[in-house]
């Protein structure tokens, strides 16, 4: 039956950042569909409420408080896991967001903001890769879905180390896909549009302002297309970037904001 291509029972999914927002949200949507969680995230009173709602599927949740910074913790963090769990299955690199840089003038960012922008959004998510290829190669299988942005396609104003660890992000995608495809290991990218989680933007996309769709996105949308992609259902897709942005990038890559006046 086609459907049980889509299941991930018996499955072991690592995901970062899934204390809040859209990591929770797949958390629970890949133990929904059978999956056992590995939770990572730096805050633990986040990851006790996401281990809460994974166990009322029925699965296991192992909690890996991590700050995927620090190469040292992303490496005992693959380590826990196969300890646990004797293998990986999935990763699921979600662990990002702006940081303090964001809106200042080239010449206000510091190193300082520069390394803590690049090392939150794309150095994460290689140490995590690197930490999980290993594993990965030995069961000859896996299962990496990396966490982009459409900032990482088209750049934004005044943002700068987001913009620029996102494209990273698309790169390493698909370098991953092209070295690790001989040991069947399929790398792939989501970029998603516009989820807010904060009030400041909930106010600037409301109404669905550039938004063809005409809304923001809920954080449970984004869960079926990952499980699509950790799943046996997407076997031969590889190192591909999947937008789910409502259709924000359909009209082609231009910076968000910047629209004719009297477009209809």
């Amino acid at each position: 039956m086609i459907l049980d291509s889509f299941k991930l029972d018996g499955k072991v999914a690592i995901i970062t950042g899934a204390g809040r927002g859209l990591g929770r949200a797949m958390a629970v949507k890949f133990a929904e569909t059978g999956a056992d969680i590995v939770a990572a995230a730096r805050t633990q009173s986040q990851l006790d409420e996401t281990a809460e709602a994974v166990k009322k599927t029925g699965r296991k949740c192992l909690i890996v408080p991590t700050d995927v910074t620090i190469s040292a913790q992303v490496n005992a963090l693959a380590e826990a896991t196969v300890k646990e769990f004797g293998k990986i299955d999935i990763l699921v690199n979600n662990a990002g967001g702006g940081d303090g840089g964001a809106g200042k003038q080239l010449p206000e960012i510091t190193d300082e903001d520069w390394r803590r922008g690049i090392d939150t959004n794309l150095s994460s998510q290689f140490y995590g890769c690197r930490a999980v290829a290993p594993q990965m190669v030995k069961q000859r299988r896996g299962k990496i879905i990396n966490i982009a942005s459409g900032y990482g396609l088209r750049g934004g104003k005044h943002n700068f180390m987001y913009a620029c660890a996102k494209g990273g992000t698309i790169q390493l995608t698909r370098s991953m896909a092209l070295t690790y495809a001989q040991f069947n290991i399929q790398t792939n990218c989501i970029v998603p549009g516009v989820f807010p989680h904060n009030e400041e933007m909930l106010q600037f996309f409301k109404g669905g302002k550039f938004i063809p769709i005409g809304r923001v996105g809920e954080d449970s949308e984004l869960g079926p297309l990952a499980v699509f992609l950790a799943s046996d259902a997407s076997n031969h897709v590889n190192g591909e970037l999947i937008a789910i942005d409502g259709g924000g990038l359909a009209g082609g890559i231009a910076p968000t904001g910047v629209a004719p006046e009297n477009s209809n």
